[in-house]
C-alpha cells in the first residue's frame, strides 16, 4: 500500500471540493480568485484538483475573497484531519520515542477489540520488557532520535495493561518467519518465545501464527496493521505511519485478517511451532 491511502486521497478531495463550492458560489472564476488572492494563476487549479494542499492560511485567504469567512475554523479543521492520517516517522518521532508512546495511550484505553496483524515482529501488546527495549533502540539508532529508549519502555509496558482488564479483547495473527527475526539476540529471544507460549493460554487473547510452509490461496499483506474496534486502522510503513477511517477500507482489513485468521493455527499447534524455533 502507498503511503497516500484512498482514505487520505478522498479526505484532501472532500476539502477540495468545498473549496471550489464556495469559488462557485461567489460567482468567480479561478483566475478572478488567483488575481484577488495575488497568487499565480495555477494555484488554484492544483488546490482544486487535490493536487496540491492549501495550507490554513491559504484557506483563510480563500475564505476571505468568497465572502466566506465564517467557513474557516472548519475547513482548517478538515485539513488538520487530512494532514493526519499520513504522518512521517521523524514528524511523529521529533519530540523523542517516550512522546510518541504516550500520544498513543488514549486510543488503547479506549478500544474494546484489538486486532492485529504482524510480518515482520512481535506485536507491541505481547512483547517482553527486554524485547521492547531492542526494538526501540533499533528504532532510536536507524532514525538517529534522542535517547529516551528507557522512558519509551516503560510507557509500553504500561500500555501493555489494558490486556489485563475487563471488556477487552485481542486477536494477534504473526507469520511464523516472525518468531525467528531476533531482536536483542538469543537471550531476549528465548524469552520473548516463552512469552508467546503463555499467551496462547490466555482467555481474552487469540494468538494465530500463519506456517512458513503454508500452500495459501491468500497473498499476505506487504505491511504490518492494527484494527482498533471497527473504528480505526492504523498501518506501519517504511517512512511513516498511517491511519484509516473510511468503513469500507477498514472493512477490506478486516476482511483479510479474517482470511488470515483461518489459515493459522492457535493453541497446542502453535506451542508446537514456538517451541520447534531455536534461537541462534
Amino acid at each position: 500500500m502507498q503511503p497516500a491511502s484512498s482514505s487520505a486521497k478522498q479526505a484532501r478531495q472532500i476539502l477540495a471540493d468545498r473549496l471550489r463550492e464556495l469559488r462557485l458560489d461567489a460567482g468567480l472564476t479561478a483566475r478572478d480568485l488567483a488575481a484577488r488572492a495575488g497568487w499565480e494563476r495555477t494555484k488554484v487549479s492544483k488546490i482544486e484538483h487535490a493536487t496540491r494542499p492549501p495550507s490554513a492560511e491559504a484557506i483563510r485567504t480563500w475564505c476571505r475573497v468568497c465572502d466566506a469567512e465564517n467557513e474557516v475554523p472548519n475547513l482548517i479543521a478538515s485539513l488538520r484531519s487530512a494532514e493526519g492520517m499520513w504522518v512521517e516517522w521523524r514528524r511523529m518521532e521529533r519530540s523523542g520515542l517516550r512522546r510518541a508512546q504516550e500520544a498513543r495511550l488514549p486510543l488503547y484505553e479506549r478500544t474494546r477489540q484489538f486486532r492485529a496483524y504482524s510480518c515482520w515482529r512481535i506485536p507491541g501488546l505481547i512483547q517482553t520488557q527486554d524485547y521492547t527495549r531492542a526494538v526501540l533502540l533499533a528504532y532510536q539508532q536507524r532514525r538517529g532520535l534522542r535517547d529516551d529508549v528507557e522512558a519509551a519502555v516503560a510507557v509500553r509496558m504500561r500500555r501493555q495493561r489494558v490486556l489485563r482488564r475487563g471488556e477487552r479483547t485481542a486477536a494477534f495473527l504473526i507469520e511464523e518467519s516472525v518468531l525467528r527475526n531476533g531482536f536483542g539476540g538469543p537471550h531476549v529471544m528465548r524469552a520473548q518465545l516463552g512469552n508467546l507460549t503463555e499467551v496462547t493460554t490466555w482467555p481474552a487473547v487469540s494468538l494465530g501464527i500463519i506456517p512458513a510452509s503454508l500452500d495459501r490461496g491468500v497473498a499476505g499483506p506487504a505491511e504490518d496493521f492494527w484494527i482498533y474496534d471497527n473504528d480505526q486502522v492504523n498501518v506501519e510503513l517504511i517512512s511513516g505511519y498511517l491511519t484509516i477511517t473510511q468503513p469500507h477500507e477498514i472493512a477490506m482489513y478486516a476482511q483479510i485478517f479474517g482470511r488470515l485468521a483461518e489459515i493459522a493455527v492457535y493453541g497446542l499447534r502453535a506451542r508446537e511451532l514456538i517451541s520447534s524455533v531455536t534461537p541462534g
